[in-house]
């Protein structure tokens, strides 16, 4: 450990920027400058279609909304928590959260957006796009020569 020297008389707010600006995850955190977490994605391609798996623990079904527009597909959840504690006499506290995200992804042409289906289990969003039967990746077969 080693100290550092400050020059300026404004010295308390500058070590509470270092500490709360500082990545400690070392780069790996999804959380924004503004402290909104982006839940992470994994997108799989097979012969079939595409697997769009969302990470996102704690939400209901109900609080995401999944749009499709121009080829784009537009993943979004919002949710809101309020909780309030009265003792009488003592304190009364109220907590509340909001929180929400946004992310879109360009799908190819060669997806049958009409088939699209999502499902969510155990925290995470599951997404299913399948290919156009033209898509999709034909099995080997030999050409006779005449």
């Amino acid at each position: 450990m080693s100290l550092v020297k400050r020059t300026n008389e404004n010295w308390l707010p500058s070590i509470f920027d270092d500490m709360f600006k500082t990545d400690w995850l070392g780069g790996t955190t999804n959380v924004n400058s503004i402290g909104v977490s982006i839940p992470a994605v994994n997108i799989i391609e097979k012969d079939s279609g595409f697997e769009v798996a969302v990470a996102a623990p704690g939400k209901t079904k109900e609080d995401f909304n999944i749009e499709l527009d121009n080829d784009v597909l537009t993943i979004s959840a919002q949710e809101q928590k309020e909780a309030e504690t009265k003792e009488e006499g003592r304190f009364t506290r109220r907590e509340f959260s909001y929180s929400t995200f946004k992310r879109a992804f360009s799908l190819p042409d060669t997806v049958n957006s009409a088939k699209i289906e999502a499902s969510y289990e155990n925290g995470v969003l599951n997404i299913v796009i399948p290919k156009k039967e033209e898509a999709k990746v034909q099995a080997k077969r030999l050409i006779e020569i005449s």
